[in-house]
């Protein structure tokens, strides 16, 4: 695309002064990026000024800068705006050719269960032979082609560019998790959602949010950027928990048609005379078009919220009650989503991403109801993260558990022991165990636990690493797990 046809896309305070016309090549925001003919957009961030390595840009090739001041370079134009965030999301949309336009985009909102509604709507989505895309905190698909991510929602520079590779590969349908910060920050601007689901608010990200109604707002705008306009061949619509107080607020924010599903209040899709198995769910599917009894090979009403998330996009996206029921049957867990690990043992051991204080106590009460025995609970706290929720995870793992193991997390900067301090701290007078080494914890909790007990190792669930210090570290929770195991099988 040609400099100028790009201008057309965005304002600039000074697009009457830039004559050069240089073909664009790519859209970049790292200098490390940049190739020749490449479009540099310089952003602010927390640690780092793009402004600052504009000259480094020219250097590689970069045929013009956008940034949010004058620069001291003439060997490119230098094209100024107000907000470089802003305008790199439409430079993106233009650059790649709008490519949500042409996608059906259903993105997914909340503080738990994003990741496994994101993959259950998938796995809904292909039964019905749709081809698709995905965009999460574990992985960017491409039909089954996987690509690595860096957030949870990328940047949206990355986001277009991923949209168009999804239609060069015949992608109709791509399903998203939507991150508060993302929303915050503009990086979906320009993104064409047609589906939007909430699944729960719960306090998390308070570092960044300071406050729950900042933290509501902030999610509440995937639903108020669905746009006002009622389109009759392309409707928009919002999938809300009724059970979730904060869906009245949505509700109210959003012009697009609403469906809401629940366990307890009445909705429109609705689980009822619902069954936990150590195995798996039963349930009465109630929708508005059909009722049957399925089961599913997941465990936990967290899990059952998700599965009618998933069956509401169905709904809307006008498929078939039986294909809907069918996908959902055969739906398979998510990695490090209450995920069992096996190796023979005689107790449970389950790896679940829980990692906020509502999130541990849906996991436990899952333990609870399937456990006769002691409930081992390994959790620790991310370091530079929200602390007022350490000692939060502390009293849910204390009331919960007979064994709480707390542990570290991913420390960062932060002094693990530090953490594990404001953790206790919320527990002054409990029965806990603690261990600053993460794997110290898991062999403990492994090698005490009987038959008849279960073992919860929680707080990472998918992720491969632990970042200490500016270190990061391979550590899986589940393999760490089956050392653990097949330690104890040898005693």
């Amino acid at each position: 695309m040609k400099l100028q046809e790009l201008l057309t896309y965005f304002k600039s305070e000074n697009n009457e002064l830039i004559n050069e016309n240089p073909d664009i090549t790519s859209i970049e925001m790292d200098s490390r990026e940049v190739k020749e003919g490449s479009l540099f957009v310089c952003i602010k961030g927390y640690t780092v000024d793009g402004h600052d390595y504009a000259e480094k840009a020219v250097k590689s090739g970069a045929a013009a800068i956008v940034a949010e001041h004058p620069l001291n370079i003439t060997d490119v134009p230098v094209i100024i705006v107000k907000h470089s965030q802003r305008a790199l999301a439409r430079i993106a949309d233009a650059f790649y050719e709008q490519p949500t336009h042409k996608l059906n985009l259903i993105g997914i909102t909340g503080t738990n269960g994003k990741t496994s509604t994101t993959h259950m709507i998938e796995q809904v989505m292909r039964k019905a032979e749709k081809k698709t895309g995905l965009i999460g905190t574990m992985y960017m698909k491409v039909n089954d082609d996987i690509l690595d991510v860096k957030n949870t929602t990328p940047e949206s520079v990355t986001l277009q560019k991923t949209f168009k590779q999804m239609l060069d590969q015949d992608v109709d349908t791509a399903i998203m998790e939507v991150s508060s910060h993302a929303l915050h920050l503009g990086r979906v601007h320009g993104c064409d959602y047609d589906i939007a689901v909430f699944t729960n608010l719960t306090q998390d990200h308070l570092d960044y949010h300071n406050t729950m109604e900042e933290y509501k707002h902030a999610k509440s705008l995937l639903f108020s950027q669905l746009g006002s306009a009622f389109h009759h061949n392309k409707p928009k619509h919002a999938i809300l928990n009724a059970d979730d107080e904060a869906s009245s607020y949505f509700e109210k924010v959003t012009a697009a048609e609403v469906m809401t599903y629940a366990l307890e209040q009445k909705a429109d899709v609705m689980a009822k005379n619902i069954q936990i198995m150590p195995k798996g769910t039963q349930f009465d599917l109630v929708t508005p078009i059909g009722t049957k009894k399925v089961t599913v090979a997941l465990v936990g009403k967290f899990n059952v919220y998700n599965i009618l998330a998933a069956v509401s996009v169905g709904i809307v996206s006008g498929l078939t009650f039986e294909t809907i029921v069918s996908a959902i049957e055969e739906l398979e867990g998510v990695k490090g989503r209450f995920e069992l690990v096996n190796c023979d043992q005689d107790f449970p051991v389950i790896v679940d991403y829980a990692h906020t204080p509502d999130s541990l106590e849906n996991v436990l009460t899952t333990c609870r109801e399937l456990t006769e025995g002691k409930i081992f609970c390994v959790i620790g706290c991310g370091g530079d993260r929200d602390k007022t929720k350490r000692p939060q995870m502390a009293q849910i793992a204390v009331k919960y558990a007979d064994e709480p193991v707390f542990t570290s997390d991913n420390p960062r900067s932060e002094d693990p022991s530090a953490i594990l301090k404001d953790m206790e701290n919320g527990v002054p007078d409990a029965y806990y165990h603690s261990f600053v080494n993460r794997k110290q914890a898991i062999f403990f909790a492994i090698a005490n636990a009987k038959k008849g007990d279960t073992v919860l190792i929680a707080g990472k669930g998918h992720e491969t690493y632990q970042i200490i210090g500016d270190q990061v570290y391979d550590f899986d929770d589940a393999k760490i797990a089956v050392d653990a195991i097949l330690d104890l099988n040898k005693s």
